[in-house]
């Protein structure tokens, strides 16, 4: 009896979460793209100077960086020419040199949807083209940043979603130019469209499989900006991306974790994120994420509103945000708190 009535809790809880609102209707199940990227054997055969490559799946960012310091100008282009996804896609490596490799990279699928992320001007910091694609793409000069932000999307972005024509203040790299141009000079703002993202709003928003995977993705890539003498990051982190940002959290180095349309982070309050980073949340009075039920059990629900008094926060304004989409819009109360916040103006 006690075991049906948990399987009768847990099916009215999925209802629940799944069709919280009219906007939870359907939604197509992803397969999480995880580990190394395309090329990674031909990549572990090779060698440079009679030296091993560092193993992408194992090497930690720092040790690939003292790798590539010890490299010559023809190791270099050796590797770029010959491993362009693997040089690309390495947290560690040097930027402009990722940079040039996903270049190349993006070229070289031939597809469409990817080829304006090959032009001269994109710093393009990583690219993977399995499944949906994933891409991260910085804003600014991150060579010589005061200060660096990173915008973790929600559900529906992809590679060739990243810079899709839209509101110019939303999607990963709207959300990123509209952050620094309100941050201004000395800021770096990355679109950090690294995991795979839930399609829809169906069970896959529901449940924890692909913020998990996309956790362990975004705790490297923060290890990655560290190890090239990047200052460490903001993380600002919509919707989906929140839940993420919440299991990355005690992983990465991050100084402020700001989630913005949060659905939960996983945690009942921000203490148990278990992070020294500052906790920030915003959430608009016309965002559909509040209808969400805040709850999680047998690996439902993300948990605790973000917001609330209890979760212990700090709050951003967003009184004048319009929906779940509009925190970058320009002129908002939100924007300009998140542009003090990436500057490091708010103690």
């Amino acid at each position: 009896m006690r075991r049906f009535g948990r399987t009768v809790v847990t099916a009215a809880l999925a209802v629940a979460v799944v069709a919280g609102t009219a906007g939870w209707a359907s939604g197509d199940s992803q397969r999480a793209v995880t580990g190394p990227p395309p090329g990674t054997a031909a990549w572990r055969a090779d060698a440079v100077a009679g030296r091993p490559l560092p193993d992408p799946a194992s090497t930690p960012p720092a040790g690939v960086a003292r790798f590539f310091a010890g490299l010559d100008t023809a190791a270099l282009r050796y590797l770029v020419r010959t491993h362009p996804l693997v040089v690309g896609n390495l947290e560690g490596a040097p930027l402009r040199l990722r940079y040039e490799a996903n270049r190349a990279a993006v070229a070289a699928t031939g597809d469409a949807r990817y080829a304006s992320l090959a032009a001269a001007d994109r710093q393009v910091l990583a690219f993977d083209p399995r499944g949906r694609g994933q891409v991260a793409e910085v804003f600014g000069d991150l060579e010589h940043a005061a200060h660096v932000s990173v915008v973790v999307p929600g559900a529906d972005n992809d590679a060739s979603t990243h810079d899709a024509r839209r509101a110019p203040h939303t999607g990963p790299a709207g959300m990123a130019r509209s952050l620094l141009a309100a941050a201004g000079g000395g800021s770096v703002v990355i679109a950090w469209t690294g995991y795979t993202t839930p399609v829809g709003v169906g069970l896959d928003t529901a449940v924890g499989r692909l913020a998990e995977a996309g956790a362990e993705r975004l705790a490297r890539f923060t290890a990655g900006l560290d190890a090239v003498g990047a200052p460490d990051p903001v993380l600002f982190c919509h919707s989906y991306g929140s839940v993420v940002c919440g299991l990355a959290a005690r992983h990465t180095d991050a100084a402020d974790i700001v989630v913005l349309g949060s659905p939960g982070v996983r945690a009942d309050t921000s203490g148990a994120l278990r992070t020294g980073a500052r906790v920030w949340a915003a959430r608009s009075p016309s965002d559909w994420i509040a209808d969400i039920p805040n709850v999680e059990f047998a690996g439902l629900g993300h948990g605790a509103d973000p917001t609330s008094a209890a979760f212990g926060a700090r709050r951003v304004p967003a009184a004048d945000v319009r929906g779940h989409a509009g925190y970058f819009a320009p002129g908002t109360q939100s924007l300009a708190a998140f542009a003090a916040i990436a500057n490091g103006e708010v103690r």
